[in-house]
């Protein structure tokens, strides 16, 4: 049974606050903060950021107050016990025991909700963030914390995605802890992938292409000398804000510098598994259906469909953006038909993103709504938001 867990009631109550008053902060049931208290249950990976906000303490600290007292999970690598000079002993075995779960759980995140993966996200970082505090200097420290922003921008990720691309300030928090641990480091490739998720919030979540250049070009010239793979991708980005803001040429000479970068990305880049060879023409796609070039957009979407079967939730994007295309040229049989595939990958992944492009599409067939294939699709689209 798990112990109860008295750190975290005595914050509470250094910050003044009841359990009916941190309740009310946080908008639960104060039987909710009695059950964290108790260690009979935890806070949701989601709602720590705010919970820490509330306590005047770090998301690290809440996940140390909340680790520290229940101990790790059952089937989890343990720390040995300190040793007379009380450090624990974390070995590089441990590291890529933990590594290895990670890269499980990441390679889920296009294929499975983003919402159910979300715990064992949660349980991942609380360990790593303990091992991390208690382990030595050296390389197992050093692969223990380029884990840890690993961990934090794939929480990011999937908080951002899990709530339908709406919750931009849990996922900013962690790509802001992931950046303060790459700065630690001093490993510009973990720095400016963490600074490429959050330019994608201010381009897709928050709308401001403006923001979402900056932070695309300060993640390239972040990444401008460890990995092509990052500047590549990010200059993608770049990219898609110019078309968002209506600037062709500019968009033009971030895709042929971003294709450039990608070209040069090898096995010696820690960031070549991001790279796929579907990746420019999804980018060059959206963004030409961002500056009114319907054809040419098609074009790209319809290859990048075809070849990317691999990561749904990506794919709905496309087959979104496609959908769109189709209608922007009056091809409603095309649209309608590629709009019902999205909706098909959406009932396995329920993805953030894709959900909002189709949602789109479908407000754009509107016109068309008493036709019924259109009529059809749309009652499709409806089902899947009930039990969304």
């Amino acid at each position: 049974m798990a112990r109860r867990r008295q750190r975290l009631a005595q914050r509470r109550q250094a910050m003044g606050l009841t359990q009916e008053g941190l309740a009310e902060h946080l908008g639960v049931d104060r039987s909710t903060v009695v059950r964290w208290e108790a260690g009979s249950a935890s806070p949701q990976p989601w709602m720590r950021p705010r919970l820490a906000e509330t306590l005047g303490v770090s998301v690290t600290e809440i996940v140390e107050l909340l680790q520290r007292e229940t101990g790790p999970s059952p089937g989890r690598p343990a720390l040995h016990e300190p040793t007379r000079s009380g450090t624990a002993q974390v070995d590089l075995t441990s590291v890529a025991e933990l590594r290895r779960e990670y890269d499980e759980l990441a390679a889920s995140y296009d294929q499975a909700p983003s919402a159910s993966l979300l715990a064992k996200g949660g349980e991942q970082l609380s360990l790593i963030t303990l091992m991390a505090r208690k382990g030595p200097r050296g390389r197992a420290e050093r692969e223990l914390l380029a884990l840890r922003a690993d961990v934090l921008t794939l929480m990011g990720q999937l908080v951002w995605d899990a709530s339908q691309r709406r919750d931009h300030a849990t996922a900013r928090g962690f790509y802001d802890e992931s950046v303060v641990v790459a700065r630690r480091l001093r490993d510009h490739t973990l720095e400016g992938r963490a600074l490429l998720r959050t330019c994608y919030v201010e381009l897709y979540g928050a709308q401001d292409p403006r923001s979402g250049l900056d932070l695309a070009l300060q993640a390239a010239n972040t990444a401008r000398t460890t990995s092509p793979a990052v500047t590549g991708l990010a200059l993608l980005h770049a990219g898609e804000a110019h078309a968002m803001l209506g600037e062709a040429s500019d968009c033009e000479k971030a895709l042929a510098r971003a294709q450039q970068q990608l070209e040069q990305t090898d096995g010696m880049d820690a960031a070549a598994d991001l790279v796929s060879s579907t990746q420019f023409g999804r980018l060059a796609g959206s963004c030409y259906l961002s500056l009114g070039q319907h054809r040419r957009a098609q074009k790209f979407l319809e290859t990048t469909a075809t070849e990317l079967q691999d990561r749904r939730k990506s794919r709905t994007i496309v087959l979104g953006n496609l959908t769109l295309a189709y209608i922007r040229q009056g091809e409603i049989d095309g649209a309608v038909a590629t709009l019902s595939e999205a909706i098909t990958e959406l009932e396995r992944t329920r993805g953030g993103g894709g959900l909002n492009v189709v949602f789109g599409a479908a407000r754009e067939l509107r016109p068309w709504r008493n036709e019924r294939i259109v009529a059809d699709v749309h009652d499709r689209l409806f089902a899947l938001m009930t039990t969304a």
